[in-house]
């Protein structure tokens, strides 16, 4: 199979799209055991792309049962370079309104018992990861959903996605508390594909798309489940043709990112001296360094 430069996680909508051609599924196995789903890889805008569903075609894992090594693991075998994360969000702000899009630039980690790096077992690593999305990712990512005008959504270039454990939503002390902390939106899953594209040197941005307020917002307790699904289906709609327009840019200009050079200092161990086992599990992401 030919290189797969571009990736996308999200929902089993993104890759129902008509304009995705030549379509395969593809089964891969990784040392950390299968991914959520089947990969779909096939051309958008002249160019091989690979979708994950991230919880299963039929959603049918919670937030704390991912795969998110199998994941990310399975989109760098398959050569992914730019990894984008569309993502259902509650807002924290009442600026971000549902239907607006977020392309957030910091993260803040409420998730618990979660696996987030391929190291250890006798190879530390340490990631620089102060701006954990990558920038110029995150630009061209902006720079499309601006282009379109979409009806009723407003372009946040920055922001602080909170990521949270699940599978149940926040309570209203926790939500007022994130708020205090300056989050923009609440999610569940990004911040463990964020840290794990980091370490397989893998370019990452999120598009967060709002749904709802989450609890703090005094008329949140009017909101039905109708308008959430209807504000879901919206969002589908929206960031598929925001998809398109971000990997027709990506394949006629793909960025510098500092993400593709991330492990050149971030590995402590010498690895000669590591343990040959750990080894062959990461040959994919070490092969440079070994």
């Amino acid at each position: 199979m030919a290189q797969v430069k571009i990736g996308i996680i999200g929902g089993s909508g993104l890759y129902k799209m008509e304009a995705l051609t030549d379509v395969e599924e593809v089964q891969i196995k990784t040392p950390f055991g299968d991914p959520s789903d089947a990969l779909i890889v096939g051309t958008l805008e002249g160019a091989r792309v690979a979708f994950l569903a991230r919880h299963g075609r039929n959603h049918h894992l919670i937030p704390s049962e991912l795969p998110f090594r199998a994941n990310i693991y399975a989109m760098k075998s398959l050569g992914v370079e730019y990894l984008i994360s569309a993502s259902a969000v509650g807002s924290l702000k009442e600026e971000a309104k549902p239907l607006d899009m977020v392309v957030p630039d910091q993260f803040i980690d409420r998730t618990k018992n979660r696996v987030s790096t391929f190291f250890g077992n006798g190879i530390v690593a340490h990631i620089g990861f102060g701006d954990p999305v990558c920038g110029a990712l995150a630009g061209v990512l902006g720079d499309a959903i601006a282009s379109l005008n979409l009806p009723d959504v407003t372009l946040h270039r920055q922001g602080t996605y909170v990521c949270m454990e699940g599978p149940a939503f926040s309570t209203k002390a926790e939500s007022n508390l994130y708020r205090s902390w300056g989050g923009t939106v609440i999610g569940m899953t990004n911040l463990p594909e964020a840290k794990l594209a980091r370490e397989a040197e893998i370019a990452y941005a999120t598009l967060a798309l709002v749904t709802d307020y989450d609890c703090w917002h005094p008329e949140h307790d009017s909101v039905t489940v109708e308008m959430i699904i209807g504000n879901l289906h919206k969002n589908a709609s929206n960031a598929q043709s925001v998809i398109k327009e971000t990997v027709k840019r990506l394949s006629q200009s793909p960025p510098a990112s500092k993400a593709h050079k991330a492990l050149k200092h971030a590995i402590f161990t010498p690895l000669d001296q590591a343990p040959a086992a750990t080894k062959e599990q990461l040959s994919l992401i070490l092969q440079k360094y070994l």
